[in-house]
């Protein structure tokens, strides 16, 4: 049996196909294939508040190709969610309905259900009940946080804060102001608070700092790996430090969002599991499929 999870993302378009297994008493899935197409809608939506022709018949290209894929793999259940990018287009559900045509349905979803798909993905089985967390999901074109006390959610909001939107000028001073004034009130009261991140740029930089991404970074590792980076031009991280030309450029705005957070919400120090939006998918797909098994 294999799923399928699609993210529509700010930045890039993702494809995760898993193989779902049941094991006595639960259900698990391992990643079989995982496809990342660049796209960068949020350039189009942030700027314009349209999607070009030209993305949109990307898109809708992509999506096809997804669905032959998804169709050879044999998926027998998936599901597609579109994020900020989608949400601040006006031709949003012409996307949606072009790409509709090619066989894939796609939700447009907004911040509040993006951080609960992908705290499915991860928080749910393995928070440790007797600490305060603040969970932290950089994309695109916004940010998530919502802070996790005694095991339970305490609040969650949704900042139109992301890469894309900053490096088009397209964050406004009062947002960063909004967040900082959220993260300081939430967090106030609560010691020791440890971050989580998700998003492809703080699993860069958690690669960066250490070879498992699952060790915590600390605030003044974080700082001294964004200085490294920013001391660099935007082709020499690209050619000198080697990352990815779509990476090179948005990890900057991401790690002063991430800066920002820790600093404001004194954080310990902050993990990155690695999981992101399709990993939450296909959990929820198996909650829904499997209603009383859960991941581990």
């Amino acid at each position: 049996m294999r799923y399928a999870a699609i993210d529509i993302g700010s930045n890039a378009v993702r494809l995760l196909i898993a193989d779902i297994l049941e094991k006595k008493e639960e259900v698990v899935y391992t990643k079989n294939t995982l496809l990342r197409v660049p796209l960068r809608l949020g350039d189009d939506a942030f700027i314009d508040k349209h999607i070009s022709i030209g993305k949109f018949q990307d898109m809708v290209k992509t999506m096809r190709a997804f669905r032959n894929l998804m169709d050879v793999y044999k998926v027998t259940d998936y599901m597609a969610c579109a994020t900020s990018a989608m949400r601040d287009s006006d031709n949003g559900m012409a996307v949606v309905e072009a790409c509709k045509e090619e066989g894939i349905d796609i939700q447009i979803v907004d911040g509040g259900v993006e951080a609960k798909i992908i705290y499915n993905s991860y928080l749910s089985n393995t928070i440790d009940k007797t600490k305060v967390y603040l969970y932290i999901d950089v994309g695109g074109g916004s940010t998530e946080i919502t802070l996790f006390a005694n095991g339970e959610l305490v609040d969650s909001q949704s900042f139109n804060l992301g890469t894309i939107r900053i490096l088009d000028n397209q964050d406004q001073p009062e947002t960063w102001d909004k967040m900082r004034r959220w993260v300081k009130e939430k967090t106030r009261g609560y010691k020791n608070i440890y971050g989580i991140g998700t998003g492809g740029n703080i699993n860069k930089l958690s690669r960066i700092a250490n070879e498992k991404g699952d060790k915590p970074m600390t605030y003044a590792k974080l700082k001294a790996i964004f200085d490294h980076l920013n001391s660099f031009s935007l082709k020499d991280r690209i050619h000198e430090l080697g990352l990815r030309s779509d990476r090179a450029d948005v990890i900057i705005p991401a790690s002063e969002i991430f800066l920002t957070i820790m600093k404001v919400g004194h954080l310990k120090n902050i993990v990155a599991p690695r999981v992101g939006l399709v990993d939450g998918i296909i959990q929820t797909l198996i909650d829904k499929n499997f209603k009383n098994n859960t991941q581990i």
